[in-house]
Parts: structure tokens; C-alpha cells; sequence
């Protein structure tokens, strides 16, 4: 009869913690760079064109959608970046236990969230700029603002790559918060 110890998975080797650290560390760099980019670029997404003499400007701040998508990628590379630390803590003391991954995880949980939905609202919005929406009767702005939709989807294919970040680092923390130390 197997021994209760022989079931249980052991506890991983410390090159393994020190690897799961640096993917962890790596991870969140690229998604502070990029919601920190996406936030950038839309704050600055600005433009002004000239129609029958009349003067219209496009700005993030004209659309509450557009706002809330630079407010949460702003918001999210703020607590990504406390996160960091966190890591490097946890990286500096070598305190590999499941209860910091767990409280990882839900930090990641909850700011993939965010900045998700603040993609899913920009993107809808950008959609109805750039195709209009005839049933509505909104036409397309993207043929006259070109520069404005040209950085509006630059701002939104950077925050997508911030959430697939958020996404492998929370599948990576809840696994390793999940691990029995024994």
C-alpha cells in the first residue's frame, strides 16, 4: 500500500520557483510596457478635420468608452507595476508559498477583468467608428479621421497584448498557488 507522501505532488525544485519568478517578472514588464503604451497612445489620439468649411475635432475624451479604456489601462499598469514589486519581493526573500501566488492570482484575476473590459468597450465603439452602423443610422468617421482611428487601433491591439500577459500570468498563478508545500 502506497504511502500518503508517495500521492501528494512534491514540492518542485527551487530552480523551478526561481524560473515560474522570472517568467512572472518578465510577464509583468510587458504588460506595464504595453498598457502604459495603449494608455499613451490614446491620451494623444487627437485630431482635427476641416468639412464644408465646418471644424471637427476627435479626441479620446469625446467618448466615455474611449475613457474608460484609458482610465483602466491606466489603472492597470499602476497595480501591474505594484505587483512587480511584490514579485521582486517574493523573488529577494525567496518566500515561495501559496498564499502570495494565491494573492497573486487574484490581483491578476481582477486587473485582466478590468483592462478587459476596457478593451471590450473601446473595441466595440472603435468598431462603430470605423464600419458605422446603418440601422442606427451612424455612419463611418474612419474614412475622414484616418490618423485618430489609425492610433485608436494601435491603442487597442497594445492593451490586447497587456491582457493575454494578465491571462498566462493568472493561469500561472493559480496553478502554482494550488501546489501543497510539504
Amino acid at each position: 500500500m502506497e504511502s500518503m507522501e508517495a500521492k501528494l505532488p512534491q514540492n518542485p525544485p527551487r530552480k523551478t520557483h526561481k524560473l515560474v519568478l522570472c517568467a512572472q517578472i518578465c510577464l509583468r514588464i510587458v504588460a506595464i510596457s504595453t498598457a502604459f503604451a495603449a494608455t499613451w497612445t490614446i491620451v494623444n489620439a487627437k485630431e482635427i478635420v476641416v468639412v464644408f468649411g465646418l471644424q471637427f475635432d476627435a479626441r479620446y475624451t469625446y467618448s466615455s468608452a474611449f475613457k474608460f479604456f484609458a482610465f483602466a489601462n491606466a489603472i492597470a499598469c499602476g497595480f501591474t507595476s505594484l505587483s512587480l514589486m511584490f514579485v521582486l519581493l517574493i523573488f529577494r526573500h525567496g518566500r515561495f508559498t501559496p498564499s502570495n501566488f494565491f494573492f497573486l492570482f487574484l490581483h491578476d484575476l481582477f486587473i485582466m477583468s478590468l483592462i478587459l473590459s476596457g478593451v471590450a468597450a473601446g473595441t466595440a465603439i472603435g468598431f462603430v467608428g470605423r464600419y458605422g452602423n446603418s440601422h442606427a443610422g451612424w455612419s463611418e468617421i474612419c474614412d475622414r479621421l484616418k490618423k485618430y482611428c489609425d492610433k485608436v487601433t494601435a491603442s487597442l491591439v497594445l492593451s490586447y497584448l497587456s491582457v493575454i500577459c494578465l491571462v498566462v500570468l493568472t493561469v500561472i498563478s493559480a496553478g502554482k498557488s494550488r501546489q501543497i508545500m510539504v
